[in-house]
């Protein structure tokens, strides 16, 4: 089987977390410390038959992406699922004109509404703001996650994406997380909001604000494989945050610092809210 550059990088650092290291006859005659006259395997080589087999899979994954939506929303979870060797990965829109996130990032889209996949291991929508409100309230974007959604094996979100997946109607029943600012706008969509920064219900799992979709990616990686893989995927990844401030969550933040973010996210939470209650509404809930 051919491997991409990705795929075999995984595999190597995948095998690497299980098959030993030392001690066998490979690595005594590879130091040197085998019989006179052995030949010495290539450094790079991995004995990939004790690799798992349930570590291949052939997820079919596609991101939602739209203009101006918070770019991390997508790359942090991208990198982990990335990381499933036998994956295919889609970036989703409209059209396959390159489309700017919030902060001048610009992605190009491998597929359209038509071309993704009609079935799907895994659908993701990342977040945004104003961006967020837009896809809301566009049809051609509900009519595809509703679709998608309505097969996928995983319907997933990552910071506000939670109100584009409830604008689409396929968070009502579910327990369910947003950025902490927007949390309280998912009974709008029939959702129990939930104060975490991962929430699984079912076949809905929805990360909290930007950098959690890292999390949620990773614990989807886990699930879909198994906590050696994860455990070796966030190793590559050196994934060990250790913020230099303590200011990541509402309780945590200094109260001026809170206020200051209340206040910038007021007139996004009264607008979601009124798409929220209109578009819901149009589903007939």
């Amino acid at each position: 089987m051919s491997l991409t550059r990705r795929q075999f990088s995984a595999r190597a650092a995948m095998t690497a977390a299980i098959v030993p290291s030392a001690g066998d006859a490979s690595a005594q005659q590879a130091s040197g410390n085998g019989p006179p006259g052995a030949t010495r395997p290539a450094a790079a080589e991995h004995d990939m038959s004790a690799m798992p087999a349930h570590w291949m899979g052939s997820e079919q994954i596609a991101f939602l992406i739209y203009p101006q939506f918070t770019a991390l929303d997508m790359v942090g979870p991208h990198h982990m699922l990335a990381s499933l060797m036998g994956s295919t990965v889609h970036l989703a829109a409209a059209t396959r004109e390159p489309v700017r996130s919030d902060n001048g990032l610009v992605f190009v889209p491998s597929a359209t509404f038509e071309e993704c996949p009609r079935d799907l291991d895994i659908l993701c929508v990342p977040g945004g703001s104003l961006g967020t409100l837009a896809a809301m309230q566009d049809e051609a974007t509900i009519r595809f996650l509703k679709d998608r959604g309505s097969r996928a094996r995983y319907v997933t979100s990552v910071c506000t994406g939670s109100l584009v997946l409830g604008a689409a109607g396929l968070l009502d029943g579910y327990r369910a997380t947003s950025h902490w600012a927007t949390r309280s706008l998912l009974p709008i969509f029939g959702a129990t909001p939930v104060d975490a920064r991962v929430v699984e219900d079912r076949n809905r799992i929805t990360g909290g604000g930007v950098t959690a979709g890292i999390d949620f990616g990773l614990t989807l990686v886990g699930r879909l494989r198994d906590r050696p893989y994860a455990e070796a995927v966030q190793l590559l990844a050196e994934y060990d945050p250790q913020p230099p401030y303590a200011a990541g969550t509402p309780g945590q933040a200094p109260g001026e610092v809170k206020a200051l973010i209340d206040g910038m996210f007021a007139s996004f939470i009264e607008q979601a809210g009124d798409v929220g209650r209109t578009t819901f509404a149009k589903l007939g809930r």
